[in-house]
């Protein structure tokens, strides 16, 4: 017995949805203060138009697939991963320019919780005759679109959280042993595509200056700079460092506590590294959630920290932790070394009830487990 029409269709849309989606990650990491959104039209079952987010949030996806489009957008159905904006901001609405294309249907995986929107660009769509299909691929384009439903509902980004980790859970060896090369290279290589992906990557003091790390993607082709982020409670980021000696040419944020000193900011500004202050916490760090606060506040959606175990444990028990991506090597360390995770945090990470694993993957030698944290 073949399916019934309807049900052909909603997989159809389904099918088509999952590729808008796909599409519309080309943009993460490059479409903040917006969304990554992607948009297809379609046409007789041809792609006629499709559209990303572009660079710096503007032109939105919906208007780049149909000026690609131009006449063949009427009678066609759109497919958007994200419920169009019927503001008028930089540019006019997007609803308004679907309207005016004679787009005839839209399928809308989720509805944009910014309060400028919030269900009013689909009503502006229905009030024109435009039928309506809302809620395909809501659960893959949830996760998609976390960061910037964060940011426009609880004022933060989102925040993955990446840890590599030997076989028997360390991140390190001892306090003077040399730095460990924990991941291969496919690893490796998989973290330079994660870092392109988000607005900003960020670690702690203690990583800046253990590993004197550059917190830049090299990848070849890829002209991908996410703002470079230190967590610096008393500015003590050693002025030798690569990350101040690039500050001319990546841009590098360090926040600070209000207490820390001023002449250790001089010094780091004549560097070309950027200070920003916010409240300490009862153990005297920098608050993570104002941290965050901040840097939504600069537009940031989408927050890669590579912080170590420090932050990451701190992330996990502060619910700052949206994802968290943990790498382990086939080798272990076989001797006393820090741990990747005190036990705390491992076992908020192994409680069903807070995190699921969304991605198991294997990058040559090594092994990716990839979380979500629930809520």
């Amino acid at each position: 017995m073949s399916a019934p029409p309807e049900a052909g269709r909603a997989g159809e849309d389904e099918r088509w949805m999952a590729a808008a989606l796909r599409y519309g990650r080309r943009g993460m990491g490059l479409a903040a203060p917006n969304p990554s959104v992607g948009a297809l039209l379609l046409r007789d079952g041809i792609v006629v138009g499709r559209g990303v987010t572009a660079p710096g949030g503007r032109p939105h996806a919906e208007r780049i697939a149909i000026d690609e489009a131009g006449e063949a957008a009427r009678g066609a159905t759109l497919y958007v991963t994200l419920e169009p904006c019927s503001h008028f901001g930089a540019t006019p609405p997007c609803a308004e320019a679907i309207v005016a294309a004679g787009i005839s249907r839209v399928v809308c995986a989720l509805e944009d919780p910014d309060s400028r929107v919030a269900g009013s660009g689909l009503a502006r769509l229905s009030a024109a005759g435009i039928e309506l299909s809302v809620g395909p691929g809501a659960e893959a384009a949830r996760r998609d679109h976390r960061g910037h439903i964060l940011r426009v509902v609880e004022g933060r980004p989102m925040t993955t959280l990446k840890l590599a980790r030997t076989a028997d859970g360390f991140a390190a060896g001892d306090e003077y042993d040399p730095r460990l090369a924990i991941t291969g290279e496919a690893a490796n290589l998989h973290v330079q595509v994660m870092r392109s992906l988000h607005d900003a990557i960020m670690v702690g003091i203690g990583t800046a200056r253990e590993d004197d790390p550059l917190l830049t993607v090299r990848l070849p082709g890829l002209d991908s700079r996410p703002l470079r982020v230190i967590l610096d409670s008393h500015l003590g980021l050693p002025l030798q460092s690569r990350l101040c000696a690039t500050a001319g040419e990546f841009a590098t944020l360090v926040i600070a506590t209000r207490a820390a000193a001023k002449e250790r900011e001089a010094a780091l500004s004549a560097r070309g590294v950027e200070v920003a202050r916010v409240d300490a916490d009862s153990s005297g760090h920098v608050d993570l959630n104002e941290a965050l606060r901040l840097l939504a506040r600069r537009g940031l959606t989408r927050v890669f920290s590579e912080g170590g175990p420090r932050v990451g444990a701190r992330l996990i028990a502060s619910g700052l932790a949206d994802e968290v991506v943990l790498l382990t090597a086939v080798k272990p360390l076989g001797r006393p070394g820090l741990p990747a995770l005190d036990a705390r945090a491992m076992a908020v990470l192994n409680d069903s009830a807070r995190y699921r694993e969304i991605e198991t993957a294997v990058y040559g030698a090594d092994t990716l487990r990839r979380l979500e944290r629930l809520g």
